[in-house]
Order: C-alpha cells, then structure tokens, then sequence
C-alpha cells in the first residue's frame, strides 16, 4: 500500500478543505471555476479515507490472526488457516478499494487550483484593478515626433531580424543582432546584478524537465497546450525557470529560520502560444522562444504575503533602471492560472499602441507548488510545506517598450543609464 497520506498532502490542503470549504468555495467562484468541485474533492476524500480505514483495519485483524497460527492447537489449526487465507483475500479486496479512491481523489484535485488570497479581484482577464501609474508616458506629438514601433526600430538599428527568424524557425521566432543582442544582454545582466545584490543565488538552470516536475509546478492543467514536450524522451520544455527552480528543492526539507531561500534563474524559455492565433504576430511581443531572469523564493507561510512585496519592489526597481512608465495591476482571480494564489502585473507603456502592455508579473504560489513537489520545513512541531513565490526581473520582451519609449526624432534611441555601463558606455544606439 502506497503512503496515500502523504501523496495527498503534496496537492492541496485537505484539512483547511474540510475544516472551512466556504474559503475553497468563494475562491472558485472568485476565479468563475465550478464551486461544486469543492464538494466533489469532499466527497472522494471522504471515501479515501473510510477505505483506507478499512483496509488498516483489516490488515490489522489480518497480523493479529497471523501470529495465532502458531499458538493455535493442532487440530483449531486448520481452520485458522482457512481464516487467513480468507483474510488475506479480504485484505487485497480493500487494497484494491482504497487504491482506487485514491486516484478518484487524484483525478479530481489534478485539476483544482489553488485557493486565492482575500482581497484579489475576482472576475477574469479584464478585471484587473490598476494599484498606480509611475511615470508619466512621452507626448511624442507635441515633441513632433513621428512614433515608429519596435519592429521598424529594431530593424533600422540591425538590432531585430523577424524575417530570417521565421525563414529559420517558422512564425514567432527572430534573431536579435548586434546591437539587440547587446542590449537583451546588457539588460539581463543589469536584472543578474541587482538580484545579487539583493541577495540571490544566481543559477543557469535546465530547460528540460521531468513530467513529474513540470506538472508539480502546475504547469500541465490548463494551460498544458502552451508546453512544448519531447515525445521521445518524455521531457518538457519550460517557459519560465521557475519550473526548474521550483524542482531544485523538490522531495527536501529545508531551513527557513533566517528567512526565505532566493534565487535567481537566468534562462532560455519556450511557449507554445496556443490559441494566440493573429495576436501580436509582428515583432517580438509574443514568441515562441526568449530569455529571462526570474526571481524565486522559499518562504514561510506567514511571510510569504511580505515577500510577494518585495519582489514587486524589487521588479519595480528594475523598471526604473530602464526608465519605462508603467502602472501596476492586481489580476483577478480568473486570470491567476492555477498555480497563482495571488499576483501582480507590471504593464509599461508602449507608444505605438498606445497602451499598457505586460512586461513582468510576480505570484505568491503559497503552499500549492510545494506540497505537489514535496518540499517541506521543519518546524518544532514537525515539518510542514513551504510557500514559493516568482516573479520576472527582465525578459527579452522588455526590449519592446526601452526601444519605442526611448526613440528619438532621428530614428535612434536613447540607452537608460543605467544600462550603458554594460554596453561598453554606448549611450545612443544609431540607426546602420
């Protein structure tokens, strides 16, 4: 018989579950999920634990008549006998039963996400509420400035090669050149520094995961057609390194006393863009392949509210570095996806559309990656799982809104400053 216990205490919290299923059926509704999916997860629990029940007590009686065989006199022992084989029968019967509510209850928490924090938004993708505005966007046409978007900036720059990238790769794939690789570069290296800096372990992390793995992290539920997976070596490609972060402490037991574990991933990311179709075709908003650095923390249950703040603060600082007006947003609960308990956007402002476009985000797992992942915290009172937390400190796409909010009347752009040091001191990047 499989530890059942433990393995459902790696998906969600079943106690808090049955203890207030109010708190799980708000959450639903918040994210217009099925509320009665709580009721579901309930009642195959309930039968998961009236069969495993059972079954220890069958396997208890099961040992009890055992050590009678021997004691028994010669001519009870026949049917002693008759009785344990029966019993062992009995006991594989109930096995077999538990076993299968076991995976009844599997099946139905793969698919149910996480609770969401009091005070989220609840609505889908255009629910949001706007928190603030930092920054004030250009008015380019009182400059008299004629607005050229990143592609036609890009492209005068011999910074952005769309069109050989899709001769090479198919649609959404680019080449960054000269100048556009120094500076996706010179930005990661600015997010690598300043994670440092803040205390992070800066890591070059795998790519390519385990199932086990990408689906503990809950990247394979709904959203599971934006993955690329290799058939034939059954591993998966991952959009963000938080999913190889997230697996480094997979199975362990981990030491919190001084505060969270941060770390900073630096990585190449694959989507898939599934059901993207016509959305951003030009340029290099939405792709199928890019860099990011991405933070991620292992935190207390109780500080992980905090620590979601920081790494907002920590994001916000990044964007002031490269001096982008941007407003940041609390996403509502529809748009959290299945793992996110609660996050936040940062948009900037991109000229050419003339509105705010996502640039980084940061989510407050709590404990639904951990527990699936088995990453724990001892505690005086035992151990218990730890809260994770990510958030975005660059990505490729940030190339975007420096380019268009940083050009000029003469089709060049200004470098940020805080950028030019690791450009060799390059402070205008010069149409070829």
């Amino acid at each position: 018989m499989s530890d059942v216990a433990d393995t459902l205490g790696r998906v969600i919290d079943l106690k808090a579950l049955r203890d207030d299923p109010d708190v799980a059926r708000r959450s639903q509704l918040a994210r217009g999920a099925d509320p009665g999916a709580v009721d579901r997860v309930l009642a195959a629990d309930e039968r998961r634990r009236a069969t495993l029940t059972a079954f220890e007590q069958l396997r208890a009686d099961q040992k009890t008549l055992s050590r009678s065989v021997g004691t028994a006199a010669p001519a009870d022992r026949p049917a002693v006998l008759a009785r344990a084989k029966a019993m062992a029968e009995e006991v594989k019967a109930a096995q077999s039963e538990a076993d299968a509510a076991q995976r009844d209850l599997d099946a139905v928490l793969a698919d149910f996400p996480n609770v969401v924090e009091p005070g989220t938004p609840p609505g889908g993708e255009d629910d949001y509420v706007v928190l603030r505005e930092v920054g004030t966007p250009r008015d380019f046409a009182a400059e008299g400035v004629q607005v050229r978007d990143h592609v036609a900036l890009g492209e005068s720059l011999g910074a952005i090669d769309t069109a050989r990238g899709a001769k090479v790769s198919g649609a959404r794939f680019y080449y960054l050149t000269g100048v556009g690789a120094r500076l996706e570069l010179a930005l990661l290296m600015a997010a690598i520094d300043q994670a440092v800096a803040a205390g992070f372990t800066p890591m070059i992390t795998p790519t390519l995961v385990k199932p086990e793995v990408m689906a503990g992290t809950g990247f394979l539920g709904a959203h599971a057609d934006e993955v690329y997976r290799l058939e034939a070596d059954d591993l998966y490609l991952t959009g963000t390194s938080e999913v190889a972060l997230a697996g480094y402490h997979a199975g362990e037991i981990l030491d919190l006393a001084d505060g969270p574990l941060r770390y900073a991933g630096w990585s190449a990311c694959y989507r898939r863009e599934a059901g993207s179709y016509g959305k951003d075709t030009a340029g290099i908003i939405r792709v199928h392949q890019f860099h990011k650095v991405e933070m991620f923390s292992y935190a207390r249950v109780e500080d992980a509210a905090e620590e979601h703040l920081r790494l907002l603060a920590w994001e916000e600082e990044m964007l002031a570095k490269v001096e982008l007006p941007y407003r940041v947003i609390d996403v509502a609960a529809g748009d959290l996806g299945s793992s996110a308990a609660r996050k936040y956007d940062c948009e900037a402002w991109l000229p050419s559309q003339g509105r705010y476009r996502e640039v980084t985000s940061t989510s407050n797992c709590t404990t639904f990656q951990a527990r699936r992942l088995g990453t724990r915290e001892r505690t005086p009172s035992g151990t218990r799982p730890v809260a994770t937390l990510n958030g975005t400190l660059a990505t490729t796409r940030w190339i975007v809104a420096i380019l268009e909010n940083h050009q000029q009347p003469d089709g060049s752009v200004r470098v940020p400053e805080a950028l030019r040091p690791y450009l060799g001191g390059l402070d205008v990047l010069r149409p070829r």
